[in-house]
């Protein structure tokens, strides 16, 4: 199939970007970057925009920086971008540790870490990193700006928070301190495949005590979650092989796990649970 017909609009500033979104919104106007999601829909004729704005062409969107206590990702910072660590500490190792992951080199070479925020499929890795560490999304409009906290910013299948004329103009991930450890692991079928189950950790180690315990899942239900119960089974304590186990059962008993033709809720309720345990081992434990 051949996508239908469209008009292309491209923007050299931010400024331009969110006129033209605030101008071709109402006439189903849509936001492109790396387009790896839309494009394949708009062949397949599941998706009919009439009009692109393509952002590709805008300097400042390209940019990932580390400001004060965040780390900044622009608008159309490719997933490749994470290959290499961006940062010297404990965040830039766990973002390379998790872009491995995603899909196929080819559509890490186009694709955008913003891309997928705004797509919000509940099998994005990067969406199970931003829910679990807690980013804030900045949407821009020709109304102004406003940050969005992850809790907010999930809302569904797909589905966030940004308004029709908003643009994802960055995301801000928050600097894991030194010391912290953090793991990431998925499991699917096949190298490149959406995952079926994964897990993030995070804490922060006080001499041999996790504190600030973070553990997430995505690819279980409609949207990536931390699961405080299994948090509050850790915090405080050591992280002996006991405590991960009793973790990991909480999380499962706590999700209510997505049933597709892949595989069934009782086996990816299973399945989350040995991630949340192999994503403990990825961080050292």
């Amino acid at each position: 199939m051949k996508a239908g017909s469209f008009e292309w609009h491209p923007a050299r500033s931010a400024d331009e970007a969110v006129a033209l979104l605030a101008e071709y919104a109402p006439q189903d106007g849509r936001v492109i970057a790396g387009g790896q999601s839309l494009v394949p829909s708009m062949a397949l004729r599941l998706a009919f925009p009439s009009h692109l704005i393509d952002i590709n062409g805008v300097e400042e969107f390209s940019r990932v920086r580390v400001e004060g206590t965040d780390l900044v990702i622009g608008a159309c910072v490719r997933h490749s971008a994470f290959h290499a660590p961006v940062e010297p500490g404990p965040l830039g190792r766990l973002l390379t540790q998790v872009v491995h992951n995603i899909a196929h080199y080819p559509i890490r070479q186009r694709g955008t870490f913003c891309g997928s925020l705004a797509n919000a499929d509940p099998a994005s890795e990067w969406c199970l990193v931003a829910a679990t560490l807690g980013a804030r999304m900045v949407a821009r409009s020709v109304r102004g700006e406003r940050v969005i906290e992850a809790s907010e910013w999930f809302q569904g299948i797909m589905t966030t928070a940004l308004e029709e004329d908003e643009l994802l103009a960055e995301v801000r991930l928050p600097l894991l301190p030194a010391g912290s450890r953090a793991g990431f692991y998925e499991f699917s079928r096949r190298a490149g495949d959406y995952a079926l189950a994964m897990a993030l950790v995070a804490w922060s180690d006080d001499r041999g005590t996790m504190r600030d315990v973070r553990i997430g899942t995505g690819s279980v239900e409609v949207q990536p979650r931390r699961i405080a119960v299994a948090e509050a089974l850790l915090e405080g304590r050591a992280a002996s092989p006991e405590a991960i186990a009793a973790a990991a059962a909480a999380v499962s008993a706590d999700v209510d796990p997505l049933e597709d033709i892949h595989t069934s809720a009782d086996y990816r309720r299973d399945l989350v649970g040995t991630a949340v345990r192999r994503a403990h081992a990825q961080a050292g434990d």
